[in-house]
Parts: C-alpha cells; sequence; structure tokens
C-alpha cells in the first residue's frame, strides 16, 4: 500500500492511478485519511459536473430469472422471491409517474427472463418500443445478457444504456457468486453493446469475499470497458438463498469504492443507490462523490427493489419530493433534464471516437 496524500495529489492533478495506488484508496482507514478521500472525490466531481445530481427511476418489470446466483433473492428455484411479470399498461403507468415525478432516466430492469428473451428479445423489443413512445426520457435496459443482434435493435429504438453488471472481476469470487454463468460471455455482452452504440454501466457487488486488490482490477477493467456509469452496492443476504446466512457487511466499503471510482473516473456517472440504506444512506453516498441517485420507485405499483427488495417503497420515501432535501443540504441541486440530456450528447461523441 502507498500513502495517501501523494496519491490524491496525483489524482487532483489529473494523473491516471497504478493497480497499487487503487488498492490503497479502497483500503483508506477511518478518520482523517478518509476524509480527505471524500473530499478529493467531491472536488473532482464539482471540478466536472458543478453542484448537479441526476434522479434515476427504476422500474423492476419482472422478477423471475433463470439464473442461480447464490446472493440473489430472484433465482431461479427461490420459493421466498416475490414473483410478477408486469404487464404493459402497469409499465407505461409507472413511466408516466417516474417522468412526473422530475426522473431523468427510465432503469427498465428484470431478471434474465425467457418470456421476454426467447425467439431473440421480441416481447423485450415490444416492450422497449411501447415506453420509449410513451414518455420522453432517456432510457436503460437491464435484462441480462442479450445477443449481439438484440443489442443492436435496442440500440435502433432509442435506447442509451444497457446495464450487465459483472459483479467482479476476479474470475474465481465470479465462479463463486453466479453459478454455471461464463465470465466472457458476459464480458463480451457490454462490449457488444458499446460496438452497437450504447453507453455501459459496469457494477460490483462488494462484502462477498472480495479484497482492495479486487477492486484495482474492476478499476482497470472497467477502463478497459469505456463504462460510463460506474456503481458499487453492499451486499444485504436474501432469505431462500445459499448465502443467505452471510454475515451482513456495513456500507463502508462502498463509500470508499465510490469515491474511489470518482477519482479514478471524474467524468462519469456514479451511482447512489437507495436500495442498500435508503434515504437515510443518501447523504453519506453523494459526500463520497456520487452524482446519481438511483432505484426512485413510485409506491402502489407493487414493485420491488433489487438489495433490499421492500424498502421504502411503499412508505414512499423512493420520490423525488424525499430525497430533494437531502441534496439540497448538502449544496446540490437536480439538474435541468436539458443538462442530462447534454451530458448524454457528449459522452455519446466520446464513445464513438474511442471505438473507431
Amino acid at each position: 500500500m502507498k500513502t495517501l496524500e501523494p496519491i490524491l495529489e496525483k489524482a487532483l492533478c489529473g494523473q491516471p492511478l497504478d493497480e497499487v495506488e487503487v488498492a490503497s484508496l479502497l483500503a483508506t482507514p477511518r478518520g482523517k485519511p478518509l476524509d480527505s478521500l471524500f473530499a478529493t472525490a467531491r472536488a473532482l466531481r464539482e471540478r466536472v459536473f458543478g453542484e448537479e445530481v441526476f434522479l434515476y427511476g427504476f422500474v423492476y418489470l419482472s422478477t423471475y430469472c433463470q439464473n442461480h446466483c447464490n446472493f440473489c433473492l430472484y433465482r431461479e428455484g427461490n420459493s421466498a422471491s416475490p414473483r410478477y411479470r408486469k404487464n404493459i399498461k402497469v409499465i407505461l403507468d409507472v413511466a408516466r409517474a417516474l417522468a412526473a415525478d422530475g426522473v431523468h432516466l427510465l432503469d427498465l430492469t428484470m431478471g434474465e427472463d425467457t418470456y421476454y428473451l426467447e425467439g431473440g428479445g421480441g416481447r423485450l423489443l415490444e416492450m422497449v418500443y411501447e415506453v420509449r413512445e410513451a414518455v420522453p426520457l432517456s432510457v436503460m435496459v437491464s435484462p441480462g445478457v442479450l445477443t449481439p443482434g438484440t443489442l443492436v435493435e435496442i440500440a435502433r429504438l432509442g435506447v442509451d444504456w444497457y446495464a450487465c453488471y459483472q459483479e467482479t472481476f476476479n474470475e474465481s469470487l465470479f465462479a463463486r457468486l453466479r453459478i454455471e454463468q461464463d465470465f466472457d460471455r458476459r464480458l463480451a455482452a457490454k462490449v457488444n453493446a458499446r460496438q452497437a452504440g450504447l453507453l455501459i454501466e459496469e457494477g460490483l457487488l462488494l462484502g462477498v469475499g472480495d479484497s482492495p486488490a479486487d477492486g484495482a482490477l474492476a478499476v482497470k477493467a472497467i477502463e478497459t470497458l469505456c463504462a460510463s456509469q460506474v456503481r458499487a452496492m453492499t451486499f444485504r443476504p436474501q432469505c431462500g438463498t445459499p448465502m443467505a446466512d452471510w454475515p451482513a457487511p456495513d456500507s463502508l466499503n462502498e463509500l470508499r469504492t465510490i469515491a474511489t471510482f470518482r477519482i479514478c473516473f471524474p467524468e462519469r456517472l456514479i451511482p447512489a443507490s437507495l436500495d442498500v440504506d435508503g434515504v437515510q444512506g443518501l447523504e453519506a453516498r453523494l459526500n463520497a462523490g456520487a452524482n446519481v441517485v438511483t432505484s426512485m420507485i413510485p409506491p402502489r405499483y407493487g414493485l420491488a427493489g433489487v438489495s433490499r427488495s421492500q424498502l421504502g417503497i411503499e412508505d414512499g420515501l423512493r420520490t423525488v419530493s424525499v430525497v430533494t432535501p437531502v441534496i439540497e443540504q448538502l449544496g446540490l441541486r437536480i439538474a435541468p433534464i436539458s443538462a442530462y440530456q447534454q451530458w448524454l450528447k457528449k459522452e455519446k461523441r466520446l464513445s464513438k471516437k474511442k471505438r473507431s
């Protein structure tokens, strides 16, 4: 490990960090060193994004999944999982409600549901088309691994983002988490998505046996992938899964990872998810350098979250009116839709230039 102060000074000067330096950031001890880490992350966020924060609406449209991930509530065969497949009317009602609430993007998420993916993903494409016609917002799809052809069609429909989280770039840990899934196939889906013109979001799951060295490996891989948004989420044990009795970690490593992502990728979007600790955890994540509030879910539609399936949803604690005071008390503000669209256009130009 290296001394923290010169690493932070190097980052503030815009110099890339090596893997040992990144691992050092991810192992920053509590107290003044951690305060310095977060302060540097906030300074770099302000340098690029000013005071603006973006909001993402979350539509978990199907909780059916063909996979057997050890960490996931929605794994195939888990009788403790809430199962539903929302019809198009409900999906459009939710999309309109989120748009009216003031989010910048709709994240259309599901398990790897064969109902939507069979036959070249025709039902998925139809659903995306309906949403794009109904709501004039940016769209992200998170449906699991898609074929190159389906990714091309998704992009043709005007989708901006494809999210397909690796969770870890330690292949041994991946094999223990994502049972009987192919590491390279999942990685290739994101490469294919970029080639199709989609921006990609990459994500890590923390507290599942990962180390600072694993985090540094992930940062290097994310740079190679040219992911435009990078997310970290703390693992929460799920009923009915092989990891149900896994000790629940605190969220400190998530905060370190958010700050490290901001320091390594100052111009990219970094989410603060409401799915792990709810609105009570939002301030800490924003103070660590995040600039996107994700997992905004309207009540009364029977929707689930991912990490903690019901946290705050039916109590209305995942709405713009609830997160706005938290954002504003930190001296930040919700960006206008036009600012998000402007960032997207710029990022797509840069992504296209990197591909060519």
